[in-house]
C-alpha cells in the first residue's frame, strides 16, 4: 500500500513528522529544485496511490490544496483522506470546518491528528 503526502508545503513540516509513524509506503512531494519532471511525477504518483492525503495547516498560502481535495472527495472518495491542523484565523477554521464536513458527506475519512492519520493507514496496510 502506498499514501501519497499532499497537502500544505510551507510553514510546519507535518510530513517530517507523520513519515516515521507510517508503516507503508509513501511519496513526498516535497523536492529540492522541483522541475517538469517532479511535476510528471508527482501527478503518477498521487493518480496511482491506494491514498491520497491532504494536510492543510498554518502554512497554508493558497486555495489549490483544497480545489485539489474537494475533487478528489468526488471522484475517488474511497482513496482520498483530509488532515486538518489548521488553528489560526477563527473565520479560516470555520471554513475549513465546512469543507470537513462536505468532504465527510463525500465518503472521505477526515481527521484533525497525524498520530490518527497514521493509525488509519497503518491499519489499512496491514489488510492489503
Amino acid at each position: 500500500m502506498k499514501v501519497f503526502l499532499g497537502g500544505t508545503c510551507s510553514g510546519y513540516r507535518w510530513r517530517d513528522e507523520l513519515i516515521p509513524m507510517l508503516k507503508c509506503k509513501y511519496y513526498n512531494p516535497i523536492v529540492k529544485g522541483w522541475s517538469e519532471s517532479d511535476r510528471l511525477r508527482e501527478v503518477r504518483e498521487r493518480e496511482n496511490a491506494d491514498y491520497v492525503l491532504y494536510t492543510i495547516t498554518n502554512g497554508m498560502k493558497g486555495v489549490y490544496s483544497i480545489a485539489e481535495v474537494v475533487d478528489d472527495s468526488n471522484k475517488r472518495p474511497q482513496k482520498t483522506i483530509f488532515c486538518n491542523l489548521y488553528y489560526g484565523d477563527k473565520k479560516v477554521s470555520y471554513s475549513l470546518k465546512a469543507v470537513e464536513n462536505l468532504l465527510k458527506a463525500n465518503g472521505v475519512v477526515v481527521f484533525n491528528s497525524l498520530k490518527d492519520v497514521a493509525n488509519f493507514l497503518n491499519e489499512k496496510g496491514t489488510k492489503k
